[in-house]
């Protein structure tokens, strides 16, 4: 006969599910995969008259139109951007501009398969909300056509008996733009490039030529000169990884009319252009009391999985930037949202198998790291990991970890640390506080709960997770009962 627990734990699954869907587009760049193909459609775009792109255009505006916002402008920024192969200089109608552009314009259903791995943050803006109720930003990660990832963001409001409401999305959506890229530090950017051991006599002369602080620009320059001038002789990684890096670092922004839930973080980088996957968002406070959203997330390019950070204040504006050090490896990195001891801290899965505790004086390098976690029941024999950013209590640090078991079936956990020292463990669920129910196996990865971060609410842990790599609902946990089913 099998014991009965001493501590249950009570989950309620409350909803909503959030399900991906098709309809959501948004507008990318077309490239045929040659410049002659691009070429002969410019071609024979030029030969119609303008009757005849007048209709052209009238059409493309009834079928799309609607669809999305900024869509001639988007157009145009595409004409722009191929306009170096028009035959002649003959100037060009503005409709077939428009005509030209929606030629080299594509719709992608930006979560077409999936929107899941969601991450809940408290919403920089709680003015207007009833005692006891909570705004939240929601991020999610949604994916589509090819398995490419992007962050996708919803907002709802958590109230004071924890029932959750999710403000109605919009069906329009829209990437951010691009920012100027931000200075370079040489030694800084010299120190991440041995770190990924890409230095040769080459590098070395191409970083020598460069000042302290350096541009985007004047990379670009010194890579040309460099390989110029080691034409002959050059081979091993090419020269231009540097400004793969480099753009690895930048900024977004967007307008700010734009309602959350149209506001899309799209691959931009060479380092992400197969995926930005499973953003673990924290708000951090500084000592100074000075807040700042955090978010670790994997950068893809279909080869290498790069850990990577990005930072926003408002939700607008989006610093992405790469972290750095020997420890900077795999997926699974998650923030603490203060400092220990007067140093950042961070969760880590450098192995694919225990969970790690780093600690540095910056934020963008980590050095060292120390066993925090080994996988002990058979939930998670397969491997562990974090499910988002550590959760401050009186009693602890509360961390939701997840773990593989047999048949690959994932589960959501639980440990507390010390508050003080977190490497200390001062309990862990033995069963899993989560698992797939009956009616969350199916999916386009099966038997399988994640999360990427929850919050604390009146007592009371508010957990998104994800269903089987398809779709995200919530389940509410008491705190309590949590705290005492450690052991």
């Amino acid at each position: 006969m099998t014991e009965p627990e001493k501590h249950p734990l009570r989950v309620r699954h409350t909803g909503p599910v959030i399900r991906p869907d098709p309809a959501r587009v948004l507008l990318r760049s077309f490239s045929p995969t040659t410049e002659q193909r691009s070429l002969q459609i410019i071609a024979r775009i030029s030969v119609l008259s303008e009757e005849h792109i007048a209709a052209e255009l009238q059409e493309l505006l009834t079928r799309f139109g609607d669809r999305h916002h900024q869509l001639q402008a988007f157009w145009l920024r595409r004409f722009d951007q191929v306009k170096a192969l028009l035959l002649t200089d003959t100037p060009t109608s503005q409709a077939r501009k428009l005509v030209i552009g929606a030629y080299f314009t594509q719709e992608y259903a930006l979560e077409g398969a999936a929107l899941f791995n969601p991450s809940l943050v408290w919403h920089p803006d709680q003015t207007g909300l009833a005692a006891g109720s909570r705004r939240f930003v929601l991020s999610l990660r949604a994916t589509g056509e090819g398995h490419i990832s992007s962050i996708a963001f919803r907002s709802g409001v958590v109230d004071a008996q924890n029932t959750l409401t999710l403000d109605e999305p919009t069906r329009f959506v829209s990437s951010p733009v691009q920012v100027a890229y931000p200075p370079y530090d040489r030694a800084l950017f010299s120190q991440k490039l041995h770190e990924l051991d890409h230095r040769d006599d080459a590098v070395a002369a191409l970083m020598a030529t460069l000042n302290e602080n350096f541009t985007l620009d004047e990379l670009k320059a010194s890579v040309q000169l460099v390989e110029r001038q080691n034409r002959s002789q050059r081979s091993g990684l090419p020269l231009s990884y540097l400004l793969t890096l480099a753009r690895a670092n930048y900024t977004v922004a967007f307008s700010p009319d734009q309602p959350l839930s149209e506001r899309v973080l799209f691959p931009t980088s060479p380092t992400e252009i197969n995926g930005i996957e499973d953003a673990r968002f924290v708000e951090f406070c500084e000592e100074s009391g000075k807040r700042s959203y955090y978010a670790t997330y994997t950068a893809y390019d279909g080869k290498v999985a790069m850990p990577q950070l990005l930072q926003t204040q408002d939700f607008l504006t989006f610093e992405m930037s790469t972290l750095n050090g020997p420890e900077v490896q795999n997926k699974g990195m998650a923030l603490f949202p203060r400092r220990i001891r007067g140093h950042y801290a961070m969760l880590s899965r450098q192995d694919n198998e225990n969970i790690y505790l780093m600690y540095s004086d910056n934020l963008h390098f980590w050095y060292t790291r120390e066993i925090l976690l080994k996988p002990t029941y058979p939930w998670e024999y397969v491997q562990l990991g974090n499910c988002g950013s550590p959760l401050e209590t009186d009693a602890g640090w509360l961390v939701l970890t997840h773990g593989v078991g047999a048949m690959r079936q994932y589960a959501i956990g639980a440990i507390l640390l010390d508050r003080a020292d977190p490497s200390k463990v001062l309990g862990r669920l033995r069963k899993p506080l989560l698992t797939p129910q009956p009616d969350e196996r199916e999916g386009y990865v099966p038997n399988v709960v994640y999360s990427c971060g929850g919050q604390i609410h009146n007592n009371t842990l508010i957990l998104p997770y994800a269903l089987s790599d398809y779709a995200s609902s919530f389940a509410v946990v008491p705190l309590d009962d949590i705290l005492g089913a450690l052991e």
